[in-house]
């Protein structure tokens, strides 16, 4: 994929530093899916109500992250069973910026998505140290039990809302490697509206316009369906259908 698209000289820049405001890490999550050639029509209706962010004269960050889970996969049962109050645990590196967080997602039962992370540049295998007090502190249960189960890997562009505290991710070149099992979802655009409370925005009015239903779809869980022909996933198989369906 391109670096940069012609369609991202149409947003004003936003640097890191004045996005702090807008972390956003107590929040809402609206999910949407769309086909890549939906892409650049999308952005250009939305071009005027956000900036972009940029870093070192880029406005697409790539993006490797590694999933941790039991050998029983038991974060993902739960969250394909629907079960609210539900973890999941991640190393994110952003290769732009070279730098790496250790992060638990906590998706509590009133459906808000709570983050907390600590910087940590080397990927973990074994849980010690910093990592493990960390976890200790963020989990219910033994981080022991948990191991690499999953690269995901995309690019992201993030967009920030001039006038609201909203931020928007859209994730691009989807990538999983899972043992050896590599799929690639390159046609494939996950969008991610991220807001204190659920609220209208331009996007969401971009969205109704091309007639794209809200769809919650976790990247994990996805991957691990996709890559693991064993694992349960009956309760995600209508997404998979919708997704094979746009790409």
């Amino acid at each position: 994929m391109k670096d940069e698209f012609k369609i991202l000289e149409k947003f004003a820049p936003i640097s890191l530093k004045k996005m702090d405001g807008v972390k956003l890490m107590n929040r809402t999550d609206t999910k949407f899916t769309f086909n890549f050639n939906q892409f650049e029509e999308i952005l250009n209706d939305i071009s005027e109500f956000y900036y972009v962010l940029e870093i070192d004269g880029k406005r697409i960050s790539r993006y490797k992250t590694l999933y941790y889970d039991t050998t029983k996969l038991n974060l993902y049962i739960k969250h394909h069973n629907g079960e609210l109050n539900r973890y999941k645990i991640r190393h994110r590196t952003y290769i732009e910026s070279n730098i790496g967080f250790l992060e638990v997602k906590f998706k509590n039962n009133k459906g808000r998505t709570i983050k907390d992370r600590i910087k940590k540049k080397d990927v973990p295998e074994i849980w010690e140290g910093e990592a493990e007090i960390f976890l200790n502190k963020m989990l219910p249960f033994e981080p022991k039990t948990l191991l690499p189960v999953l690269w995901v890997n995309y690019s992201r562009l993030t967009l920030v809302n001039k006038t609201d505290t909203e931020r928007l991710t859209i994730d691009l070149d989807l990538e999983y490697v899972n043992e050896g099992v590599t799929k690639n979802l390159s046609n494939l655009v996950i969008a991610e509206v991220k807001q204190e409370k659920r609220k209208a925005s331009p996007f969401l009015k971009v969205m109704k316009k091309y007639h794209i239903r809200q769809g919650s779809i976790s990247k994990y869980c996805l991957g691990i369906a996709l890559t693991c022909d064993s694992v349960k996933k009956n309760n995600f198989k209508e997404k998979i259908h919708l997704i094979k369906h746009l790409i």
